[in-house]
């Protein structure tokens, strides 16, 4: 077969029925565009709930830092109820993922002694005063809020400063 020939190959799918390992991996490419296409649709309406919604609306977390509206904590309660009946839905039925694999969710250690309380006051205090949590910060971004990126760029440093400490850290 000469050097420019393109062979049959036997992939899943394509089992030996004539198709070329370009059309394969034309194929994979196509899907995962589609993919991504369906990630990034799934994201940007995510992040305008979250901005509709005004999760992200330094505002409604000022309030809700003051206890003075019940607007955030309802809204992260009724995400804790439906995380946890989703999660018991999962384990009592076998649920499986798009691949057909069964999803695992295997328990936690959470620590013990001061360690989760140090980084839960952490996080919340980065939370206070920012006025906004890690996730948002991209939509607030999107948003027109552009003093955001400072926000995110101290996360990622955080995030890095982390990363490069933690062997140092009592785990």
């Amino acid at each position: 077969m000469a050097m420019n020939e393109t062979q049959p190959i036997t992939a899943p799918g394509l089992s030996g029925d004539g198709h070329t390992e370009e059309a394969y991996w034309t194929f994979r490419e196509t899907a995962q565009r589609e993919r991504l296409l369906t990630y990034l649709l799934l994201g940007i309406f995510f992040g305008t709930l979250l901005v509709k919604s005004e999760v992200v609306s330094w505002f409604r977390i000022q309030e809700m830092f003051r206890f003075q509206s019940f607007h955030m904590y309802g809204i992260l309660g009724s995400a804790v109820v439906v995380g946890a009946i989703s999660v018991a839905l999962i384990r009592r039925f076998g649920i499986k993922n798009v691949r057909g694999e069964p999803i695992e969710i295997k328990q936690k250690d959470v620590g013990r002694g001061y360690a989760p309380l140090l980084g839960g006051i952490t996080f919340g205090l980065g939370w206070a005063l920012l006025g906004a949590c890690p996730g948002p910060l991209y939509a607030l971004i999107g948003s027109g809020v552009t003093v955001m990126v400072v926000g995110l760029a101290s996360a990622i440093a955080g995030a890095w400063a982390y990363g490069h400490l933690r062997p140092r850290l009592p785990h």
